[in-house]
């Protein structure tokens, strides 16, 4: 009996310090991405500039509505973000251009793909979905 109950607080302690079960996976950009200053005056002709590009590129895996639904997403892990969660929404437009830039895991890297104005168009459009 001793013995099982060693195994268990062991099992207990590893989940708990998330060696072993289900951790939510949140992503976070560095800090020094906080202060990125959005550049762009314009803030309207972005979201729409950045609309289209988000239909092309984006919406496979995060969905028409930014709902995190699209059909390229369904198999990946982890999941692609709703884009309208308070998680993502409460973010600096730094930190949301920082991960467009660098992209993680199945998430594209699109520094080296788009433009720094269209980067900062996709920021401003992700802002409309809320």
């Amino acid at each position: 009996m001793e013995k099982f109950k060693n195994i268990l607080v062991l099992i207990t302690a590893l989940f708990l310090f998330g060696f072993i079960g289900f951790q939510e996976d949140i992503w976070k950009a560095p800090e020094a991405a906080k202060k990125i200053k959005n550049p762009v005056v314009d803030k309207v002709a972005s979201a729409m500039r950045g609309k289209k590009l988000y239909r092309s590129r984006c919406a496979i895996c995060h969905g028409k509505k930014g709902l995190g639904d699209g059909p390229g997403g369904k198999a990946l892990v982890p999941k692609p973000e709703s884009l309208l969660t308070n998680l993502v929404q409460n973010q600096t437009d730094g930190e949301l251009f920082w991960k467009i830039t660098n992209g993680r895991n199945d998430m594209i890297k699109w520094g080296p793909i788009l433009t720094e104005e269209q980067r900062w168009d996709l920021v401003n459009y992700v802002r409309n979905l809320k």
